[in-house]
């Protein structure tokens, strides 16, 4: 019993997803792909969009630097 627990809190979130997806190797491996592909879409098409604003990329902070002294 206590093996079977281990390894099943082991497997994490990713082991939780194969177990619950339908059909064979095949399937779920199809399923896990289009799922991914899914995942990677909305991050580029909302979620980075989004944040995008949020995200300190233009605060440069570095100037003339070492060109200044020579």
């Amino acid at each position: 019993m206590q093996q079977a627990l281990s390894t099943a809190s082991r497997s994490g979130m990713y082991g939780w997803v194969w177990r619950h997806l339908p059909g064979n190797a095949w399937v779920k491996a199809l399923i896990s792909l289009l799922l991914a592909c899914a995942v990677v879409y909305l991050l580029f098409q909302y979620v980075f969009p989004w944040a995008e604003p949020l995200l300190p990329f233009n605060d440069v902070t570095v100037d003339e630097g070492m060109g200044a002294i020579r």
